[in-house]
């Protein structure tokens, strides 16, 4: 499978939110939920302090154009009323007071400036990409991009195809539903590529606004989780089938695996103040069963060496704390300590989603991580669905 792996661009969100920042607007909003006794302890126990977006907090929790009178306007709201019997100066007096009252974003509102931001930053991550493996836009043979969160025709792949440009022979792979797995799958796709074509070079690019999902109506518990979570980063890296001097990691190989029946245990949802994350609290556990699989998988790779083999350095995205501590306690007893602190770092300042695992990889290269060091890079999505892949740092 042996293909080549650049150091990624990382582009964080240019937007510092503090977890106290949102916890006072939560707070103002919401003073009567059921969780606001313990709202403080649950975002303490997250361990994250500050996030960036790519766009600030006022923007998600800032009214919409409309006004209570509803989309269609003062005027059938007006009727209605006279058709009840009121009077023509008390429904003007409803009417003028409907339009006082704030109507949420619709999802034009909410989206589309979370769209511009991500084929921005997408942009950028490209050419930090190029820039850093010694490429130029016009070398790039195949381009895949994700985002999960601003679903968009045309999307990532023909945007950033005419902002680089790319040549026109270029062939364009969008994968909008990857979500949380992209970074993996997007490299075990890349790989699969330059397998077929040693000189074909590979452009991976994803661009997630998870801020996108933050609702300020929402009063469930799962909505709270979601506004402390997520984070926006683009990233972006290239792929060869032959190792170049930039060349940081080689890809061996890959797994795939998908839980049957945990479809509904996260999603997306598009209401009409735009996209809901809607979490499940059976999920850690059934993402947890995707890493016993993966044990398996890396089981009977070297099963032939079991007690002495061992990753150096675990790159994962379970979504969430306490799956990286089911990783460590389902770890055999033989291996090292420590090799989730890049996956654990990275999350201090938020879930990035597909971008995830890319910020865990830049983080081991910045750290200086050795020559010949095995690495085996995770992430689990909505699905639920997992991808693996193992190599070797160069």
């Amino acid at each position: 499978m042996a293909a080549y792996l650049c150091p990624p661009a990382v582009i964080h969100g240019a937007h510092s939110v503090h977890t106290r920042e949102i916890m006072a607007e939560v707070h103002d909003r919401h003073p009567d939920a059921a969780w606001a006794p313990r709202a403080e302890g649950i975002a303490a126990s997250t361990g994250i302090e500050t996030r960036g977006w790519m766009l600030p907090l006022e923007a998600a929790v800032a009214p919409g154009n409309g006004s209570g009178a509803g989309p269609a306007g003062p005027g059938p709201a007006r009727e209605a009323l006279l058709r009840d019997g009121f009077t023509e100066r008390d429904a003007d007096r409803v009417i003028a007071a409907l339009e006082a009252v704030p109507a949420p974003q619709t999802v034009q509102e909410r989206t589309a400036p979370a769209w511009e931001a991500v084929q921005a930053y997408g942009e950028r991550a490209a050419r930090g990409a190029l820039q850093i493996a010694g490429l130029d836009v016009a070398d790039v043979d195949c381009l895949i991009t994700s985002n999960s969160t601003t679903p968009a025709l045309p999307g990532l792949d023909v945007s950033l195809a005419n902002r680089l440009p790319l040549r026109g022979d270029t062939m364009l792979l969008p994968a909008a539903q990857w979500a949380c797995v992209a970074g993996t799958r997007s490299l075990a796709l890349a790989a699969d590529l330059v397998a077929a074509d040693p000189d074909r070079v590979v452009l991976v690019v994803i661009s997630e606004a998870l801020s996108t999902t933050y609702q300020p109506a929402d009063d469930t518990l799962e909505s709270l989780i979601v506004r402390l979570l997520f984070a926006d980063t683009a990233v972006a890296a290239v792929v060869t089938g032959r190792p170049r001097p930039e060349s940081v990691l080689r890809l061996d190989a890959s797994w795939h695996h998908t839980l049957p029946g945990t479809r509904d245990l996260h999603r997306l949802e598009t209401r009409a103040d735009g996209t809901h994350f809607v979490m499940d609290r059976r999920g850690p556990r059934a993402v947890q069963e995707t890493v016993a699989a993966m044990w398996e998988w890396l089981r009977g790779r070297h099963e032939d060496d079991p007690r002495s083999w061992h990753p150096d350095l675990l790159l994962a995205h379970p979504g969430g704390t306490r799956v990286l501590e089911y990783m460590e306690q389902t770890m055999p007893g033989e291996w090292p300590s420590g090799l989730l602190r890049h996956s654990r770092d990275s999350y201090t300042t938020g879930n990035r989603g597909g971008a995830a695992v890319f910020d865990i990889l830049r983080r081991a290269y910045d750290a200086g991580q050795k020559a010949g060091s095995r690495a085996v890079l995770y992430a689990a999505a909505p699905g639920l669905t997992a991808t693996a892949l193992e190599g070797e740092w160069l």
